[in-house]
């Protein structure tokens, strides 16, 4: 049995790796839990309670001290590192009730493929694009940053270009492969995400990936790009294509919206928005995908602000590779991946669904 002496972060999470856990979480008071499939369990019943000297020193051990004076004086920081030759990590350090606590998803280092992952072909269709905004978009926790890694792997294997990406942390690291890659982490290799952002387009990028859609000022720079010859990744915390527009144009004053809505028709390539949901048998979760690609009718919509047309859109456009997300449950209900139960409990509109699964 480990002590509070000998204990360690990287022992800890190696536990977490060796259960397929999601995440390792970590707080004065407690013992060490995890996080796996949505539900949070011990790391292991034969591990002590932490208190707040253990937990100051494992923190201290994942930081440099630029780092930790940061925290001391913020209550949280985010920080990525690596676990040689296991897993990369990204670890989220914050205050809860005076005392300290973290978390740390474990990103395996090997980068799935889509066919890994089991999601469909038309995402290998849009990084063909050479240029204009592609948006993964979903709740925390729903695959995002592993749908974004699989997307990007493919360009680096396939095309001679610059990789640009500014991520808070880093978490998958993608070594050179047939593309040039460049990794700039907050904090770490830059101050901010602004001056990064403002960087980005002198560095002779190809394609970009911004970790996240922040504000006014990352979205302008991210269509600047996208209108300027570059393709650009990124995510939004919505979960819809419906969603996601309507967060993406009201992130802008009303004078502004029409403007917008035309830049985002010009630029916008796809909207993917994803869930994570349980499979039947208990064996881990399966990504449900709703995919917005923008053919030249989608284009229009958004351009005149017809977001809600969207879905209907999507909905009648197989051919193109889209799908609504009641339509991708649907079809894990007919395979047996998941129940009727799960599928009605992830569902995009709830009496649509309920609908087709009677027919």
């Amino acid at each position: 049995m480990l002590s509070l002496d000998s204990i360690t972060m990287h022992q800890l999470i190696e536990m977490g790796l060796n259960k397929d856990a999601a995440d390792v979480m970590i707080k004065a008071g407690q013992v060490p839990m995890m996080k796996k499939y949505n539900s949070v369990s011990p790391l292991d019943p034969e591990l002590p309670v932490l208190d707040q000297a253990t937990m100051r020193r494992l923190i201290q051990s994942v930081m440099n001290q630029k780092q930790f004076d940061f925290f001391e004086d913020n209550m949280d920081q985010d920080v990525g590192f690596t676990l040689e030759g296991k897993c990369r990590v990204r670890c989220n350090c914050y205050m809860q009730r005076g005392t300290y606590a973290c978390v740390m998803r474990i990103v395996p280092l090997k980068i799935r493929t889509l066919q890994d992952l089991g999601l469909p072909d038309v995402l290998r269709e849009i990084t063909k694009h050479k240029l204009g905004l592609i948006l993964v978009t979903g709740p925390t926790g729903s695959g995002k940053t592993t749908t974004l890694g699989a997307l990007i792997d493919i360009i680096n294997q396939e095309r001679e270009c610059h990789i640009v990406t500014v991520e808070d942390p880093l978490e998958i690291v993608h070594p050179d492969k047939k593309g040039y890659v460049s990794q700039r982490e907050i904090h770490i290799d830059t101050k901010d995400f602004q001056p990064a952002l403002r960087a980005v387009l002198r560095e002779a990028p190809d394609v970009i990936l911004i970790g996240e859609m922040r504000d006014q000022t990352t979205m302008n720079v991210a269509l600047q790009a996208g209108e300027t010859g570059h393709l650009v990744f990124s995510t939004v915390h919505t979960a819809s294509a419906y969603e996601t527009m309507d967060r993406v144009i009201n992130m802008f004053p009303p004078h502004e919206r029409e403007y917008m809505c035309k830049r985002m028709a010009g630029s916008l390539r796809a909207i993917v928005s994803q869930k994570l949901v349980p499979r039947a048998d208990g064996e881990g979760r399966v990504a449900a995908l709703e995919i917005l690609i923008c053919t030249p009718t989608a284009s229009k919509k958004i351009e005149d602000g017809e977001f809600a047309d969207l879905y209907q859109l999507m909905n009648e456009g197989e051919y193109w590779g889209m799908q609504t997300m009641n339509q991708s449950l649907l079809r894990y209900v007919k395979a047996g991946i998941i129940t009727e139960q799960v599928a009605m409990l992830n569902a995009g509109i709830a009496s649509e669904l309920k609908m087709m699964l009677r027919r």
